[in-house]
């Protein structure tokens, strides 16, 4: 890691205000003094603004926009969202689990490179934060802010570089470096048990600093915080903890109303929406967009010629009467059929094929700017049913899956299923609503679950033929960017089989 923490980057107000794709790297510390940038609070905050921003700016190229780069990786490469098409190439590695797999691969380099650069960050603001003349109260925050990166952004690199946490086991396999402070030498890999250790004592502190007041939803709160719990707790098996962290997380946000669910999934002001990034106009990103691959109108040329489907055979399972349905038009391909609604948005030169997507909608033809959804209130709903499920509690799953789904399906029927058939009712739920959201790639490798794309949509050219990955594939494994391995002696790579 060497290479990769030889500059520790201050984040202040005046590079949050640069439109340039590596805002994050044009001042090193030993250009700006570390004491005038946490002289006060308010430039802490302003440091801590740079990292929300980092969140979606552009990195190497305009396919890795911060986390809604890392969303899509997520997502083409399970089975849930479908490339229609090679298109002009975005993503089509990564369906083919060939760019994951490839050491030199940029996209690799960058996930490796965005998550430490968070961690990088947070740690400079822990470092100093204590020092720095304001309100006690606003120091308490700006730690719980970084302390709330820093545990996020280390569980999603464990989740990606290593193996999967074991429910029950000792975990002593191979995760990423724990880096918790300033530091310029890269270190060896940590444990996956230690790894998660850290992640829930850095969420765990961030609680008792925060409050449930924040300046906006870019921000972390508690519920915030508590829903990060629930998704380690899920991850890690501990059932009665997600459970609970996901219930107190969800209070205070209720479920959108089914006009909203058809506003495109791009306003972080929708009440269901705990977490997300703004994005306004003078801070476009163009072509590096979250939207400038999964909306369905951004005139883009991967937009145009790839719009991104749903599974048919997932699509299948949506109840005629549940308003999700109408996210997704099974006959787009026929203009007879297709819902009069992707005419009224796209242009004339885009394609349609069956099963495309409206869920997400840019700002317009010529915008790609739209919020990025990084929690709802809907996912807690879905790790508190799943987990009541998973330890045994089927009535009380059964009422929160109830509450969730008949505010999408009001013919929907509280469900009289009871063990692994409640829960596979629940996971069927958790694709269908989070479709698209970066969730189900993590879910499969969470689970030890085979990849399998057979029977539905997917196109053999475009995903080179791969219809399945079985569980406990070493290919589930991000590879060590070779960045990384040529800086850090210390580091070891994953094994190829």
């Amino acid at each position: 890691m060497k290479k990769l923490f030889s500059k520790i980057f201050i984040v202040a107000a005046f590079l949050s205000m640069s439109c340039a794709e590596d805002f994050l790297d044009q001042i090193p510390t030993d250009a700006v003094s570390e004491d005038l940038v946490f002289t006060t609070t308010g430039n802490a905050w302003a440091a801590i603004n740079g990292i929300h921003r980092s969140m979606f700016i552009r990195y190497d190229s305009q396919g890795q926009p911060g986390e809604g780069g890392v969303m899509m990786y997520r997502e083409v490469m399970a089975e849930d969202v479908v490339l229609t098409s090679q298109g002009n190439g975005w993503h089509v590695g990564n369906s083919r689990w060939l760019t994951h797999i490839n050491e030199n691969a940029g996209d690799v380099r960058f996930v490796w490179r965005f998550y430490y650069k968070i961690i990088a960050n947070a740690n400079m603001i822990i470092a100093n934060i204590d020092n720095a003349e304001g309100p006690a109260q606003d120091k308490r925050e700006i730690k719980g802010q970084a302390l709330a990166y820093r545990g996020w952004a280390h569980f999603n690199l464990v989740q990606l570089f290593a193996k999967r946490f074991e429910p029950g086991g000792a975990n002593t396999q191979l995760g990423v470096p724990i880096v918790t402070e300033p530091i310029t030498e890269g270190g060896p890999r940590n444990t996956v048990a230690e790894v998660y250790a850290q992640v829930n004592a850095d969420l765990d502190e961030a609680l008792t600093l925060l409050t449930e007041r924040r300046n906006a939803k870019s921000h972390f709160n508690t519920s915030v915080v508590r829903g990060i719990k629930a998704r380690v707790a899920l991850t890690q098996g501990n059932y009665q903890v997600a459970a609970q962290q996901a219930n107190q997380a969800r209070q205070g946000y209720p479920l959108m109303s089914t006009a909203q669910l058809y506003e495109g999934f791009n306003n972080v002001d929708n009440p269901e929406w705990m977490w997300g990034s703004r994005q306004i106009d003078d801070q476009q990103t163009f072509f590096a967009s979250f939207f400038a691959y999964m909306s369905v109108n951004f005139n883009s040329t991967n937009i145009r010629t790839n719009p991104k489907a749903i599974n048919s055979s997932l699509y299948a399972q949506i109840s005629d009467s549940d308003a999700r349905k109408g996210l997704w038009d099974p006959n787009a391909a026929n203009p007879a059929l297709r819902d009069p609604f992707i005419n009224e948005v796209t242009l004339s030169n885009f394609s349609k094929f069956n099963y495309m997507n409206r869920k997400f909608i840019a700002q317009g033809n010529a915008s790609s700017v739209g919020d990025v959804p990084y929690m709802r209130a809907a996912e807690m709903y879905l790790i508190e049913a799943e987990a009541l499920a998973r330890a045994g509690q089927n009535a009380a799953a059964q009422d929160v899956l109830f509450d969730l789904v008949s505010a999408r399906d009001e013919e929907y029927t509280k469900s009289t299923n009871t063990g692994q058939a409640l829960i596979d009712e629940i996971m069927i739920q958790r694709r269908i609503e989070l479709w698209g959201e970066g969730f189900r790639w993590y879910d499969l490798k969470r689970l030890n679950l085979p990849l399998d794309r057979t029977g539905a949509n997917h196109v053999g050219s475009v995903i080179n033929n791969l219809f399945n990955v079985p569980a406990g594939s070493a290919d589930w494994q991000w590879r060590i960017p070779i960045s990384e391995l040529n800086a850090n002696p210390a580091m070891v790579q994953n094994p190829d089989e």
